[in-house]
């Protein structure tokens, strides 16, 4: 083999078994990447998954939210309907009426429970400001200050979260 000072002389046997161990060593590096690369994809995936079911929920409950809010005024009116005063539902025909707007007014509260909605009891409460609108005061007459009253519009929530707040008469000192 003709050597120049430039070239290094390389020896036969060890380019060898150099060119055998290289092949290998090559392709477990490569295994060991596609294999972290699919690791690192399948955790990536998952990631993926987690974060659109949880947007999913989250929006399916902030339709329903938004769809139960709306159904509250109906919920309001038919006891407004139903607060009519006896003497005025003597007649057998507004008895009938009166019943009907009670039986519908069961269906919705029964509806709105199965939706997981609660109304709240507020009265002789503490007033919270997340949970209660207040819009009036009243003299406290032996109440603490601060304690509710009366409860002029009901609230309710869905399991913790406030769906309406109740509207209500603060006491004041």
């Amino acid at each position: 083999m003709t050597t120049n000072d430039d070239i290094p002389v390389i020896d036969g046997t060890a380019d060898a078994e150099t060119a055998a161990a290289d092949p290998m060593a090559a392709l477990q590096q490569e295994r060991d990447d596609l294999q972290d690369r699919l690791l690192r994809a399948v955790a990536e995936f998952d990631n993926y998954r987690k974060r659109t079911d949880k947007e999913r929920r989250e929006l399916t409950d902030y339709i329903t939210s938004d769809i139960l809010r709306e159904m509250l005024p109906v919920v309001d009116d038919l006891e407004r309907a139903m607060s009519v005063p006896a003497n005025l539902a003597a007649s057998a025909e507004l008895a009938a009426f009166h019943q009907g707007i009670t039986l519908i007014h069961r269906q919705w509260l029964d509806l709105l429970r199965r939706r997981g909605v609660e109304p709240m009891d507020v009265v002789g409460q503490p007033f919270d400001p997340e949970w209660h609108e207040g819009v009036a005061n009243e003299p406290a007459d032996g109440r603490p200050d601060g304690q509710i009253t009366a409860e002029l519009r009901r609230g309710y929530r869905i399991g913790s979260k406030l769906l309406r707040a109740a509207m209500v008469r603060v006491a004041k000192a």
